[in-house]
């Protein structure tokens, strides 16, 4: 297998973020529970050249033109800096043989930025805490955040299975 840290990392972080986004289908579906709105998010960050980085509730902020393709960018580009993340920690030979700790260890560790920089500046408070269930909402940041770090594991898995064929 090629140890391009970089292009394993767009890999990796790619697939493993879109077994996120599976997830969220998925209790969507079979739950009934919507899954966080990348527009927002994109209109938090398309805030950011104002120096705003900070909302009581970014729904009430201003739209920001293509927020939402802002968001799904930042999204999938965000999952590639944690898959960077976890070959910067682990190596890029754990690519070659990835064992699943090491990834749901990271995907669980990437929490941190919704709980500290995302909600917070969104307006739900740290962790969630503005939210009318907060315990709730952690709980669901924690599993989305644990499919992240599964799907780590697959992507890697399956690259790995494609790199030595």
């Amino acid at each position: 297998m090629e140890k391009d840290l970089v292009l394993q990392a767009i890999l990796i972080g790619i697939g493993a973020t879109a077994v996120m986004d599976l997830w969220a289908v998925a209790v969507k579906r079979l739950l009934g529970i919507p899954s966080l709105d990348y527009g927002m998010v994109g209109r938090w960050i398309g805030h950011f050249p104002q120096g705003r980085f900070l909302h009581q509730r970014i729904a009430a902020a201003a739209p920001v033109r293509s927020e939402r393709l802002i968001g799904w960018t930042a999204h999938y580009a965000i999952g590639v800096v944690f898959a960077g993340l976890l070959l910067l920690i682990w190596g890029t030979d754990w690519a070659e043989r990835p064992t699943l700790v090491p990834a749901l260890i990271v995907g669980l560790a990437t929490v941190v930025a919704p709980f500290f920089l995302m909600q917070p500046g969104m307006g739900a408070g740290i962790a969630a805490s503005k939210t009318p269930s907060p315990n709730i909402a952690r709980l669901r940041s924690l599993l989305a955040h644990a499919a992240f770090g599964f799907g780590l594991y697959l992507s890697a898995l399956a690259l790995s299975v494609l790199w030595r064929s």
